[in-house]
């Protein structure tokens, strides 16, 4: 039993153990974040690669999460893509597996300390630190790197000081509590609820390294808690599930399933083989010195994960099937309007967020083109059938404008980089110009539709000369399109030209159709319809160019960005 000072001294101690955990928490956010900014590119590359391919899976999730330092992170960033059906079951469940691997790395980092090494990483912190005051953006995400990676160390070096571990009170109190709960499946069950509680797998397998470094905790019952916070680990995947999907649920059950199948048949082998395991550690990393403790355990850490994954990959098909049985598709439903690539936990990953946005776009222009074209058909035509799919188009292209423009006000109040700033600022003018030009194309529509009810037409030479504008009009969106979709220059003097030559169209059809109506070959009450359609038109190639050129001007001015 503890005297009152030593209590005292004991709760010190445990706050100096609690505030390493912290600083190694934080350092873990700085690092992931300064390398998620500066390997941004390295990220969507990895994800446009995605595909059916495994092994590509398994390496894109390693890779994924070796850039943000995070396996809970990758797993909702995961969840988000399948959310907004951007990715299958089939393509999700090889990431997981491969985000498994990749987080290994933080606890081979936290193996190396020594004291030499240490002291390189606090000047590294200390640099990292002062990099944080310069304006380039570049220099900042390179300092948001170096102090975080010298905070996890500073964390680290807390947590193993006299003041936490290396107190002998917190060592005999350890030494306590681990002799009473000396039991495989409640050392796993520990595992699980501190990871659970911090929310960070890295981060307890932080702290169990540094345990077994400081000569507090056993390694072979350092081994069934790293098992039990693999498992820990997926209850933030879990969480993020909840209000998703039947699909981001199951990559949630999977990610779950996954970690206590590898969990339950490696803690069957170290429980059955626990000494022989113990030895071949050892004989890889022989010594009593503080690194060789910890890298026994990193090494376990490593072959758990590899091994898991080589052994389950194979059956990646059963793990969908089973989800699938487990977790149900919910019956019909009332249909409700949703975004299709965007999903609210891709918010947390800005780079991997704007490419869905951007998707998100393209999907929205091809929406208005298709109401273009489905306007003037119904106008040539004379018929009001494309009516019903018009005015549902429309009704997306409306929610789309709107979800997507409270997204990107959600997405600019994060820590994003000064580029990024700018893109999202060029998402909203390009998102306002295709709101506009669905509106024209609704308003071509309800033309047509009251020239119908007052069976009225246009003459053959004004049709002609609408038909010849409209063929204009579909190039530019082409032009657009590619443009935008490419961030292709080279075509944006093309899409200038063919808006001039609009705009000449426009001059020439009014007056031809001022001198008809001059000469009577024209009816006057259909001037004011004819007049609208041309000027419509005129007006749609203008949107078109501001999102053609809103790849060098935000607000997609060609005079500002000749």
């Amino acid at each position: 039993m503890f005297t009152s000072a030593e209590m005292m001294q004991l709760i010190e101690s445990l706050i100096w153990l609690l505030a390493g955990v912290g600083v190694f928490i934080v350092g873990m956010n700085f690092m992931g974040d300064g390398l998620e900014k500066s390997a941004g590119s390295g990220m969507k590359r990895l994800l446009e690669k995605i595909s059916n391919n495994r092994f590509s899976g398994v390496g894109t999730g390693a890779g994924v999460t070796a850039i943000i330092q995070s396996s809970s992170a990758t797993s909702v960033m995961v969840i988000g893509l399948v959310n907004a059906g951007v990715m299958t079951l089939m393509q999700a469940t090889p990431i997981i597996m491969g985000a498994n691997i990749g987080t290994t790395i933080t606890g081979v980092l936290v193996a190396l300390k020594n004291d030499y090494f240490n002291m390189a990483m606090y000047l590294l912190a200390f640099a990292g630190v002062m990099m944080g005051f310069f304006k380039k953006e570049k220099i900042k995400i390179a300092g948001s790197l170096c102090s975080g990676l010298g905070f996890i160390f500073v964390g680290l070096e807390v947590m193993s000081s006299e003041q936490a571990f290396g107190n002998p009170l917190v060592e005999e109190m350890f030494t306590s509590i681990f002799a009473k709960i000396d039991f495989p499946l409640l050392l796993i069950l520990v595992g699980i609820i501190f990871t659970a509680l911090i929310q960070s797998s890295s981060a307890a397998t932080g702290v169990v390294i540094t345990m077994v470094g400081s000569g507090i905790l056993p390694l072979d019952m350092a081994l069934f808690i790293v098992l039990g916070a693999n498992i820990g680990t997926c209850v933030t995947a879990l969480l993020a599930s909840i209000g998703a999907n039947a699909n981001s649920k199951r990559v949630a059950l999977i990610h779950f399933t996954f970690n206590v199948i590898g969990s339950a048949l490696f803690a069957a082998v170290l429980w059955i083989f626990k000494d022989p395991i113990i030895t071949l550690l050892t004989s890889v990393f022989p010594g009593e010195d503080q690194m060789s403790l910890q890298m026994r355990v990193s090494l376990f850490h490593v072959i758990f994960n590899v091994t898991t994954t080589l052994v389950l990959l194979p059956f990646v098909k059963q793990l969908v099937k089973y989800s699938c049985a487990v977790i149900k598709d919910k019956k019909e439903q009332k249909e409700e309007l949703t975004l299709k690539y965007v999903d609210e936990r891709l918010l947390t990953t800005p780079t991997i967020a704007l490419v869905q946005v951007k998707k998100e776009i393209n999907y929205m222009l091809d929406l208005v083109e298709e109401n273009t074209k489905l306007s003037f058909l119904s106008m040539k035509s004379g018929s009001a059938e494309q009516g019903e799919q018009i005015r549902k188009n429309e009704e997306i292209i409306d929610f789309t404008n709107s979800a997507l423009t409270s997204y990107l006000i959600k997405l600019s109040s994060k820590d994003i980089e000064e580029k990024d700033e700018k893109v999202i600022g060029t998402y909203f003018h390009v998102l306002n110009d295709l709101e506009r030009i669905g509106d024209h194309a609704e308003n071509f529509h309800d033309i047509g539709a009251e020239m119908l009810s007052k069976k009225v037409s246009f003459s053959a030479a004004a049709t002609e000369g609408i038909d010849e504008m409209c063929e204009a009009v579909g190039e530019m969106f082409t032009i657009s399109k590619t443009v935008f979709e490419n961030m292709d220059k080279e075509q944006l003097s093309r899409l200038t030209a063919t808006e001039e030559r609009v705009d000449g169209m426009k001059r020439s059809l009014m007056a031809s159709h001022f001198a008809r109506l001059a000469e009577g070959s024209c009816n006057a009450n259909v001037s004011p319809y004819y007049s609208s359609v041309v000027t419509g038109l005129e007006r749609v190639a203008d949107h078109l160019v501001n999102v053609g050129f809103s790849i060098t001007n935000p607000v997609g001015s060609q005079k500002a960005s000749l």
